[in-house]
Formats: structure tokens, C-alpha cells, sequence
């Protein structure tokens, strides 16, 4: 045996033994530095054999990063080859961003209309088969009861594409952000059967939602039955002691940086009154035309109601206090559809309205003019009126609120003493948006524009423009999903979204971890105008229930579906009745201080954030993982007929019996940083992987090297060696690694053992001789009967830690089946209750018996290296 070989199990042994341990892997392979509460949160998942979690950490605190810890921890450890994403349609393009810049980790995005496609380059009948991982939009995949005008075939035939092959397809770990729109409203809906359909997909699932309750606790029990069905058989189930090992959760007031500082900072948020001018009093004239239009309008068409020109209407009021060129643009399309033959009355189903929630002001109007909507009464004469308005303020000039914006701009410049300072503005359409960018490259401003329409390629491009040369960013709703702008804090909100969420999430743009100014966020809105008194009283009674229940479970409860229609039918009806607004808006914040107050309640519910260490970070980077990786492989290769050679580009390899490897390979992540044109190799692959989990095993006879070792002091003569410690059971096996070092007198010295192992990791051994025979043998057995003594205490700790696992899944199976037989003894037929408790039983019984044969375990001690350390020291 060679010092290499002697290298070579040392090493291999010691990663072996800290992959059984807490350390974690991900933050060590990976670019990203993680926050302390993100290393809590992959500490938690990885804490237990069922990583089936849901990540509830407030806004803003970056779950998405968690989540590709988690995916790298799993594929380092060998535990996951195929993930699957859904997110929003918005934030998809994010998730392949992020888990390419963060954790050089490849995902496809995958877009079931383009299956055909697929087919016919790939030739795999199952798409969802192509690549071992992949992301794709939530709703794309949503299994359907009926289409209008669709067979039984053709419904089968979609859902057998999007829905079945996707379910079928093999996943290791699924990930499911904004989580908290699988709960649905009942258990029919069709999110929740696509949650149902995911959840049994895969052994590891990862559920991501800041709000997951919002105050509605059936849907948070829908959520929780798809992390696990039996633990949470009924609503009672739901209890903090139940809910604590499935939920991570940091809230922001509790989160740090890596020196122990806080996050977030105070942020300034102005209302910004925008007055009419006399110049503006066409303008002013066709805002009053457009509210008198909508109002008369919406009582003819809401007498059928949740119909589709009600809709349409409604968004005319916030086209016209966005923009001339929004309001004129879209009369012009609304014109051209009346003039169509045979217009339909277009209602609104189900299914509409659970994606419309989602959408921004733009998304809905082009669902809106697609559909061929029935006029109202005298509309077309109306319309082409209203549009001969809109066309002459146009002609007149710049809108009042463009050259309030010019004007803000300067101030802020001269304000923040920055003249090159950097401003995200938001609208909710793109007319606006380009007629903003016309108005602000005319004066000199340097723009780039973001919207739902752009590419991944043209969305990295418009950032990477502000992010450098542009000065000002103009984004959509749509276009602003998944931002990270962090170099910019002023954000300036042209028109106002109705729901207020909507509002918080384009200031979390730049609201972000690593902003390094008070965020600064202007209103902008129309004096003398409904939407105005609105803000202004809903601001001021939002702000009291915030000093009441802190912004964040404020926040929870604005964060809901529910709350955005409720804020909808308020503007609504502000709008029909202007002169009830102050009523109107008592009643919504009534019902949203009742919310807060359910929150608070339920917020116990949810685990509660621990005290986060800072160190954790730095103590994870800092690991050196990646060393022993390399010097595993370069001692093994070297061993056993390969090569590995240092060069300034990373290792030259060759593997036992193969040509050389063509590339350079480097083992850490700094270097993998520093030379671009290296392969990174960790633990991931399968090769390096195997040196760690195949630990070659010491045949007691065989010769035993008789070493000396740099840094072992004078007197340290004996006999040291590495021992595995295991037990096998039918759920796997589970070790730890144990070195003993048996002094010559006699005594098992543990801590000097550990010592010489650290040696062992740091220097080459030299090898003076071997002991054979006889001598070897009778040192073997002297060794083995000291090791099955101290390596006792370690089989009983993986013994306990087995029957703690059989007796929590013993609990979670009692509980689950007690609520399932109270359940069916509720049932008023004596033949169908009897029947089912007859099978329940059967099921009982069985599951009792599986449960039974996992309790036996086998103890395992098997020697792995044995040297004798010479007389002395070899001192360098």
C-alpha cells in the first residue's frame, strides 16, 4: 500500500463521514454566497429523509435562491437528477436566469403549445421526457373538466399532453412557486388537481409562497395535504405542532446579513397630486367624458352579469388615467371590433377569471379586444366621439402627468445630488409606456423599455442597459416580474394600479437584499378626479391598520386574489357613486382590518423564525470540502494507474484505463471563477461521487504500512485506524466513520486519532516498511476488539435515531388513520361504513406489517485502513 492509496481512503473516508453529517454542500459548490436565513432554511430541508417543504419566507427575502440550494444539495448528495419548476407565466424566464447565474445549473423552458415541435426534433413521445430539467408556466399544464366546442377526445388529448405525461414523466424533486395558488377555492378546482397530480410525482417537493394562508384555512389545508396527506387529514389537523416541521419561514424583521445587520431599510413612499393646468382643460374634459361613458355604460352591461364589455369598460377608466396615447389607442381597436359583423355577448367563465387575477392592465386588455364583445347601446357613435376627443388632446401636446414626470425627474436629481441618477418608472400599458419613451429620449434621457411581450434575450438586454448606460427604465406589471435592480432606489409610479400588492411589488423591484439606499417610491395621481380621493382616503386608513399590525401581516392579507377583486369592486363603485367614496372605502378597510386580525391569529400557525446566527455563512464557505474532493481524486487516479497533473488552466486527468481527458478541471469554486474554460467537477458527478460512497475495505491479513507522519509529536507509537460503523435496514443505510488510535501501552487515545486523520488530509505519509504475517495479523485483531468497543456507542446513536424515525412515522400513521375511521363512522349508510372500515382496516393492518419489517437492523463494522505510525517523527 502506497502513500497515495493511504491519501486516497483518508480522504475518501472523511468526506463519506461528512456527508452523514449536517454539512451542507450546496453553498460550498455553488456561486452564490447564501444569507444566514437562507442557509437556516436549506438546513431545515435537509434536516430529515423528506425534503417536502413549504418556503414561506416573507417577500422580498429570496426563496428562489433557497430553492436552488436545495436542488444543488440534492444533486451533490445523488439524491436528484430531474426537477421540474412551475411558476407563473412571468416568472419563468426568471427561474432560468437565477439558476444559471446563481448555480450553473441548465433548465429548459418547456411551453406545451410547442409540443409538436418537440416531437418531431426529439422524437421522445413524452415531451416532458427531452431534458432532466425543466420549467414551465403553472397554468399551461392545469388539467381540464370541458372546453366550449371541445370533445371528450380533444380534452383527453390536451390533458393527456400537459397534464398526465408531465405526472408521468419521472421527477425526482418538483418545485412549485407562488404555491398559494394550488389551494383553490374547493378541491375541484383545477390548480389544486394539478397540485394533487405533482404531489404524488415526485419523492421531494418544495411548495414556495410568502402568503401561503392569507386567511383562508381550507386552502392552507389543500396546500398542506400536498406535502402529506396523512398528517393532514382534515382541517382540525392544521395545527402549529403539525404545521412547525413543514414550514420554513424568516419574516423580514428578523433577517440579517452575514455581520449580523439588518436587511431591509426604511422606505419613502409619496402620493404626488398631478394638477390640470389651463393648457390641460382638453384633457381634463375627455377624463370626465371617458368616467360619464364608463358609468352609463356599466349599468346597461352588468345587467348580465360578469360579462365581458362590463370588464372592458371598467378598463377604460385606468386607460384614460394613464395616458392620452392609451385611452386613443385602444377607442381606435374598440371602434374597428363595433364595426364588425355579428358581435358576442362574451361571458366570463371560471377558469377566465382565476388566470385574469394574474394578469397586468395590458394582459387584460388584449384578452379583452380579442374577444369580439357585444356593444352597448349607441356605443359605436360614442366611441368614434370620445376618439376625436382623445385625438385633439394629443394634437394640444404633452400630457399633464408627462410634464410633471419631467419635472419630478430634475428635482430628484438635484435632490439626491446625482445627475446621472437612475429611475424605474411603472405603467400598466404600453402605449403609455412608449409614448413616455418618446417624450423622455426627446429631452435627452437616455430609455430603455420592459414588457410582457419581450424575450428572455431582450429582457437581459433592456437590464443589462439599464443596469449600465440608461438612466431610465420604463416597465409594464408584466415586464417588471422576477426585476432585481438593486443599483437603482427611486421608483416613480406614472399610474396606479388598484390593488395595492400590485403596488408593493413594483417597489420590491428595487426594495431588495443588498439596497444600499432608502428606497424612494412617488405616486403619481390626478387631482379632482375618483381615483384621487380613493388613494388619498384608502392611504391614510391603510396606514393606521399597518401601525396596528406591522406592514408585513398587512401585507399578507392585500397579497390575496380575494382582496384584488375586493379592491376592484371598490373602485367600481367609486366610480358609480363618487359621492359614496369615503363609505366605500371604511367598508373595504373594515374587511381588510378583519383579515389582519385572522392573520395574526394564523400567523401562529406558521413556524416561527429562530434566531439566526451570522457566522453560518462564512463558516459554510470556508469549508474545505473542495480540497478533499481534489485530493481524493488525485490521490485515487494516482493510485491505481491514472494520472493527474497540475497546469496553470486546472488538472490534467486520466482515469484507470482510459485515454487522457481532453479539457482541464479545476475542484473549487473560485478557480472555477477564475479559469472560465475549466470544467467544474464536484461531487455531482457520478465518478467522483462513487470514490466517496465505495470505500474500498481493509482484509485483515493483508500488509500493513508502518508510516511516519509530518506534525505527529515524539511518543505517539502505536496503531491507528479508520472504521465504518452501520446499520442496514430495508429504508437504506446509514454510517459513520470512526478513526482509533491504540497507543502501544494499550490506551485508545480519540483525540489523538482524529488528529492524525487531519494529518493524513494536510501531508503525504512516508512508508518506511510493512508488517506482514504473524505481526500483522496480531496488531489487526489487538485494533478490531478496541474499535468494536469505542465503535459501540457510535451503533447506538444510529440506532436510536432509526427507532426515532419508525416511532414519528408510527405517530404520523396512528393519527392519519384515527381521522380517516371518525370520517367513515360520520357515513349514514351502515352498509357503506361497514364496507369501508373493513378496508381500512386491511390497509391498517398492511401498513402495520411494512412498518414492522423496517424496525429489524443489522449492525456493521467494517475496517477501512489500518497503519502502524513509526517510533519518531519524520519532521518535514
Amino acid at each position: 500500500m502506497g502513500h497515495e492509496l493511504i491519501s486516497f481512503i483518508s480522504t475518501a473516508s472523511r468526506i463519506a463521514d461528512t456527508l452523514t453529517h449536517d454539512v451542507l454542500l450546496a453553498p460550498i459548490e455553488s456561486s452564490v454566497i447564501p444569507l444566514p436565513h437562507q442557509i437556516h432554511a436549506l438546513t431545515r430541508a435537509m434536516s430529515g429523509d423528506r425534503v417536502r417543504y413549504l418556503l414561506a419566507d416573507e417577500v422580498g427575502l429570496g426563496k428562489t435562491i433557497e430553492a436552488g440550494l436545495i436542488i444543488r444539495e440534492l444533486k451533490l448528495r445523488g439524491l436528484a437528477r430531474r426537477v421540474l419548476v412551475l411558476a407563473p407565466k412571468g416568472l419563468v424566464t426568471q427561474w432560468v436566469a437565477e439558476m444559471k447565474g446563481h448555480f450553473n445549473e441548465d433548465f429548459r423552458l418547456l411551453m406545451p403549445s410547442d409540443f409538436a415541435g418537440y416531437r418531431r426534433i426529439a422524437g421522445e413521445e413524452n415531451p416532458w421526457r427531452t431534458h432532466h430539467q425543466v420549467i414551465c408556466p403553472m397554468d399551461s399544464v392545469k388539467p381540464l373538466e370541458k372546453r366550449r366546442g371541445w370533445s371528450r377526445a380533444q380534452v383527453a388529448e390536451y390533458n393527456h399532453d400537459r397534464f398526465d405525461s408531465l405526472v408521468a414523466a419521472g421527477w425526482d424533486l418538483i418545485i412549485v412557486d407562488e404555491a398559494h395558488r394550488m389551494g383553490g377555492s374547493t378541491d375541484q378546482v383545477a390548480r389544486f388537481r394539478l397540485g394533487q397530480g405533482l404531489a404524488e410525482a415526485a419523492p421531494y417537493l418544495l411548495l414556495l409562497s410568502a402568503t401561503p394562508h392569507q386567511g383562508k384555512s381550507d386552502a392552507f389545508h389543500r396546500l398542506l395535504t400536498l406535502l402529506d396527506m396523512d398528517q393532514f387529514p382534515s382541517q382540525s389537523s392544521v395545527t402549529r405542532e403539525r404545521v412547525a416541521p413543514y414550514v420554513i419561514r424568516t419574516e423580514k424583521r428578523h433577517a440579517i446579513d452575514a455581520e449580523g445587520k439588518p436587511l431591509f431599510r426604511p422606505r419613502q413612499t409619496q402620493l404626488f397630486p398631478v394638477a390640470w393646468e389651463a393648457r390641460h382643460q382638453r384633457q381634463k374634459a375627455l377624463y370626465e367624458a371617458i368616467s360619464d361613458y364608463v358609468r352609463l355604460g356599466y349599468n346597461q352591461a352588468m345587467r348580465q352579469k360578469r360579462n365581458a364589455i362590463g370588464f372592458l369598460l371598467i378598463l377604460m377608466q385606468r386607460l384614460v388615467t394613464s395616458s392620452t396615447s392609451a385611452i386613443r389607442t385602444t377607442l381606435e381597436r374598440r371602434l374597428e371590433a363595433l364595426k364588425l359583423p355579428n358581435p358576442q355577448l362574451s361571458l366570463l367563465t371560471p377558469e377566465m377569471e382565476e388566470e385574469w387575477g394574474d394578469m397586468d392592465g395590458q394582459e387584460l386588455l388584449e384578452n379583452l379586444m380579442a374577444t369580439r364583445v357585444k356593444g352597448i347601446r349607441n356605443e359605436r357613435a360614442e366611441v368614434q366621439m370620445l376618439l376625436d376627443a382623445a385625438r385633439q388632446c394629443e394634437e394640444a401636446g404633452p400630457d399633464a402627468k408627462a410634464e410633471t414626470l419631467l419635472d419630478r425627474i430634475y428635482t430628484l436629481q438635484q435632490e439626491e445630488n446625482d445627475p446621472d441618477l437612475k429611475v424605474l418608472i411603472f405603467t400598466e400599458f404600453v402605449p403609455t409606456q412608449e409614448m413616455l419613451r418618446q417624450f423622455l429620449e426627446d429631452r435627452g434621457f437616455p430609455v430603455v423599455c420592459l414588457n410582457g411581450a419581450l424575450s428572455m434575450e431582450e429582457r437581459k438586454a433592456a437590464q443589462l442597459a439599464f443596469a449600465q448606460e440608461r438612466r431610465i427604465l420604463i416597465s409594464t406589471d408584466a415586464g417588471g416580474e422576477g426585476l432585481n435592480l438593486q443599483f437603482c432606489h427611486v421608483v416613480i409610479n406614472y399610474d396606479i394600479p388598484w390593488n395595492p400588492m400590485r403596488l408593493e411589488q413594483r417597489i420590491g423591484r428595487v426594495d431588495r437584499i443588498g439596497q444600499p439606499h432608502v428606497v424612494r417610491a412617488i405616486n403619481f395621481v390626478f387631482e379632482e378626479t375618483v381615483e384621487y380621493r380613493v388613494q388619498e382616503v384608502l392611504e391614510e386608513k391603510l396606514e393606521v391598520i399597518r401601525q396596528e399590525f406591522g406592514i408585513d401581516k398587512t401585507g399578507d392579507v392585500l397579497d390575496s386574489a380575494q382582496t384584488g377583486e375586493l379592491f376592484d369592486d371598490l373602485h367600481v363603485d367609486a366610480i358609480l357613486h363618487p359621492e359614496k367614496v369615503e363609505p366605500a372605502v371604511d367598508e373595504m378597510v373594515n374587511r381588510i382590518r378583519e383579515g389582519a386580525v385572522n392573520a395574526r391569529e394564523t400567523e401562529s400557525i406558521l413556524a416561527a423564525t429562530r434566531e439566526l446566527d451570522p457566522g453560518d455563512a462564512q463558516r459554510m464557505i470556508s469549508h474545505p470540502l473542495p480540497h478533499w474532493v481534489e485530493r481524493m481524486t488525485v490521490s485515487y487516479l494516482r493510485a491505481h494507474g491514472g494520472d493527474a497533473q497540475r497546469t496553470n488552466s486546472g488538472w490534467r486527468l486520466q482515469w484507470p484505463g482510459e485515454k487522457p481527458e481532453s479539457g482541464r478541471f479545476v475542484f473549487s469554486t473560485q478557480e472555477s471563477m477564475s479559469i472560465p474554460t475549466a470544467s467544474h467537477l464536484t461531487l455531482e458527478d457520478p465518478r467522483i461521487r462513487s470514490l466517496a460512497s465505495r470505500l474500498p475495505r481493509f482484509i485483515p491479513g493483508q500488509p500493513i504500512p508502518v508510516v511516519q507522519l509530518p506534525g505527529i509529536p515524539d511518543g505517539i507509537e502505536g496503531t491507528w485506524s479508520l472504521w465504518r460503523i452501520a446499520i442496514q435496514d430495508s429504508d437504506g443505510n446509514r454510517q459513520r466513520i470512526m478513526p482509533l488510535f491504540v497507543h502501544d501501552d494499550g490506551r485508545a487515545l480519540m483525540p489523538t486519532a482524529k488528529r492524525i486523520w487531519d494529518q493524513l488530509m494536510a501531508a503525504d505519509a512516508s512508508i518506511q516498511r510493512h508488517m506482514t504475517g504473524d505481526d500483522a495479523a496480531s496488531a489487526f485483531h489487538k485494533v478490531e476488539s478496541l474499535a468494536e468497543q469505542h465503535g459501540h456507542g457510535l451503533w447506538q446513536e444510529l440506532q436510536e435515531s432509526h427507532r426515532e424515525r419508525i416511532a414519528a412515522e408510527l405517530v404520523r400513521g396512528e393519527y392519519a388513520f384515527s381521522m380517516r375511521r371518525q370520517s367513515i363512522e360520520r357515513l349514514g349508510l351502515p352498509e357503506v361504513k361497514n364496507h369501508r372500515l373493513r378496508l381500512l382496516e386491511q390497509e391498517e393492518e398492511s401498513w402495520r406489517s411494512d412498518l414492522a419489517s423496517i424496525e429489524q437492523i443489522l449492525p456493521e463494522m467494517t475496517p477501512l485502513l489500518i497503519v502502524r505510525m513509526h517510533e519518531g517523527d519524520a519532521h518535514g
